[in-house]
């Protein structure tokens, strides 16, 4: 069921050094170029790196785990494929939530194929333009990060408002979410 799938995905940060099927990319690409878009405007493009060299290049530009700056991946435990996520400012000035629909697309998919995502928008984004020779007109809005898990990441409930993440002492993440209760209402907010 999409919704278990949905509840039990997980970012990854640190991934085994396999190579991540060509054709599990392209259907991620697929899934994000069909999904639904803000007046059907379509203004988003998509660059894919695997290439070794080239994912070298732009893990140096990728920052990770905010909450946990001591848990950042190594090189030999970076991804094994990227999705960068652009807007083409010739067809729209703003990406509106095309760019998270189309992450979350190919997050799920990927996802689907046994494929560990970590969307990232803690990039260097000038030195992604060069790294990835991205014209002036396109904006570098997201980079997706693939591959094979080398991590676990558990859910918990968030208790008095404590939503940062953590490690263990047995290199598991926890990562705590805000109760239901704290977060819905029914048809007004006071309610």
């Amino acid at each position: 069921m999409i919704y278990d799938k949905i509840i039990s995905r997980r970012t990854t940060r640190k991934f085994e050094q396999k190579k991540v099927p060509k054709e599990i990319i392209e259907r991620c690409v697929e899934a994000a170029r069909l999904s639904p878009c803000g007046s059907n405007r379509q203004p988003l493009k998509y660059v894919i790196v695997n290439d070794e060299e080239q994912l070298k290049k732009v893990f140096k530009a990728t920052r990770w785990a905010g909450s946990l700056p001591e848990y950042n991946p190594t090189e030999n435990e970076g991804p094994k494929a990227y999705v960068a996520i652009l807007l083409d400012k010739n067809i729209r000035e703003s990406p509106g939530h095309d760019a998270g629909i189309a992450a979350m697309s190919i997050s799920m998919v990927a996802f689907d194929e046994g494929i560990a995502t970590c969307m990232l928008g803690g990039i260097n984004r000038d030195m992604l333009r060069k790294v990835l020779e991205v014209p002036e007109h396109l904006d570098i809005l997201l980079l997706v990060a693939l591959g094979y898990a080398a991590e676990k990441q558990v859910v918990e409930e968030a208790e008095d408002g404590k939503i940062k993440y953590w490690l263990d002492e047995n290199g598991v993440i926890h990562v705590p979410k805000r109760p239901t209760k704290e977060i819905l209402r029914w048809n007004t907010y006071t309610s």
